[in-house]
């Protein structure tokens, strides 16, 4: 277990965790030094061979008294991704086995939480069975961004026909706005700009609170630079306003902070600092 914010237990499923591109190359704005920077910020976050940033691919899967709930399902197994190695036709255990090191099988989430409809956050979506693209959780509800799917339904990639549209099909999606709320835990805070329906999530429980920012923010870096626009940014400029206020809501309140992509351990909390904002790590 990652971590517990009052009665709902946080659990890490982590699929990947290596180089993924340069930061020059995910931070076009940022300057010729960003590498640097970011190194300062965040020591050993970069490769010492390739240079390239340090990601790790993860979901969050909480466990509250009424519900498991999966936030994000990563990369997946067979899926179509020629232009990434690392990503195309993947077949491993790691993600699936972090999940029964939970304690819990598919068949065992109740639901699905998708913070956006990326490759690398809705991979485990499904599976493939006999040729065919299923649902992997198969008693889950999916929640999907509704503007994020309208993107993804009119670009008809095979990222939408293999993660997204076959859980559709099987009558097991449902399309929420921001502000939705899941059980007495569980709130969708409206992030756009990394996708136009790009959410964040709120857990409070037992007086406790946390925040997971999905894509957001991508390293810790940007808490100190939340200026930074990121390569694949919908609307770099509305993500710069989500990710502000988002640091601001966590700042105010101490709450605990956890991101699918900051480096290991993922979690941490947030304090003012200036103009900007300061990091810092829990174990």
């Amino acid at each position: 277990m990652l971590c517990k914010i009052g009665d709902v237990e946080v659990w890490r499923l982590l699929e990947i965790h290596g180089p993924f591109l340069r930061p020059e190359e995910l931070f076009p704005t940022a300057g010729p030094e960003v590498g640097a920077r970011i190194e300062e910020l965040v020591p050993n976050s970069l490769c010492p061979t390739s240079g390239k940033l340090i990601l790790p691919i993860q979901g969050f899967l909480l466990k509250s008294p009424s519900h498991n709930i999966l936030v994000d399902s990563c990369v997946g197994n067979h899926k179509t991704h020629p232009d990434d190695p690392e990503w195309h036709g993947r077949s491993d255990t790691r993600f699936l086995s972090a999940l029964a090191a939970a304690g819990l099988t598919t068949a065992d989430v109740d639901y699905v939480l998708c913070t956006h409809l990326h490759a690398d956050h809705i991979g485990w979506n499904t599976r493939l069975q006999d040729g065919r693209w299923v649902p992997t959780f198969a008693n889950a509800q999916y929640l999907m961004p509704r503007a994020d799917e309208e993107l993804q339904r009119g670009r008809d990639s095979d990222t939408y026909k293999e993660s997204i549209l076959p859980v559709i099909e099987a009558g097991q999606t449902e399309l929420v706005l921001e502000g939705h709320r899941l059980g007495d835990c569980i709130t969708l805070i409206p992030t756009p700009g990394h996708t136009p329906g790009h959410v964040s999530v709120r857990i409070e429980s037992g007086g406790k609170t946390a925040l997971i920012t999905g894509d957001a923010l991508h390293t810790t870096a940007q808490c100190q630079h939340p200026e930074w626009h990121f390569k694949y940014d919908h609307d770099a400029e509305s993500a710069v306003t989500s990710r502000i206020s988002l640091l601001e809501q966590a700042a105010e309140s101490g709450c605990l902070v956890l991101g699918h992509h900051f480096a290991l351990p993922s979690l941490g909390r947030v304090s003012a600092a200036g103009n900007a904002f300061k990091w810092e790590d829990l174990d």
